[in-house]
């Protein structure tokens, strides 16, 4: 009996073994999302100087992003992004208790970044095509037929800046599946007095 007793039972072992595993599966999690927030601010930033550098001088004139409205927004969006994604991976890879209001805020401001610089590609890109092919309707001449470096680089800008989205998705994909998994949707609570609940932790 006193044998048995001095034993650790299976059900002890089994408990221990599933802690472990769940602090393991949180802790490679939290690398994951770390490496993926670092990710964007070195793609941002690259964006930005392949973009600030941007521009060009021939014979037919000068031409610099500062003369786009859209390039300029594209430097605008590329900076705040790299300052955003450097706290966010400081913020993600200190281990802390998750909340309510911290999982919100990680989720309210990866959908912010990830529509910011998604505009700022979408609307460079339309200014690019522009630029490559020309308008008629709006007598808009082929420019890169004349400043082809200028849309090689802003190209290449445009390209990375997209990169970045890609990786803004999975982040907020990640950030959306914490705060949903975590949390209880609203749900209607005393509905004949037209009181609602906003969330309730799991």
């Amino acid at each position: 009996m006193a044998e048995e007793l001095g034993k650790p039972t299976q059900k002890g072992f089994s408990e221990k073994d599933q802690g472990q595993e769940m602090i393991h599966s949180s802790t490679s999690v939290r690398t994951v999302e770390t490496l993926l927030r670092v990710a964007p601010m070195g793609l941002c930033v690259a964006a930005l100087v392949v973009m600030l550098k941007n521009s060009q001088i021939n014979d037919f004139g000068s031409l610099s992003y500062s003369d786009l409205g859209a390039f300029k927004y594209l430097v605008y969006a590329n900076a705040i992004c790299a300052a955003y994604s450097l706290l966010s991976a400081f913020y993600t890879a200190v281990p802390r208790p998750s909340t309510l209001s911290r999982s919100w805020t990680m989720f309210f401001f990866d959908q912010v970044l990830t529509y910011l610089t998604l505009a700022a590609g979408a609307v460079s890109s339309e200014i690019l095509y522009l630029a490559y092919n020309g308008d008629e309707n709006v007598t808009w001449s082929r420019e890169c037929n004349v400043f082809n470096t200028f849309c090689s680089k802003a190209t290449t800008s445009v390209g990375i800046t997209f990169g970045a989205v890609a990786c803004y998705i999975l982040l907020s994909l990640i950030s959306s599946y914490r705060l949903f998994s975590s949390y209880e949707a609203p749900i209607p609570f005393l509905a004949n007095k037209g009181t609602e609940i906003a969330v309730f932790p799991r």
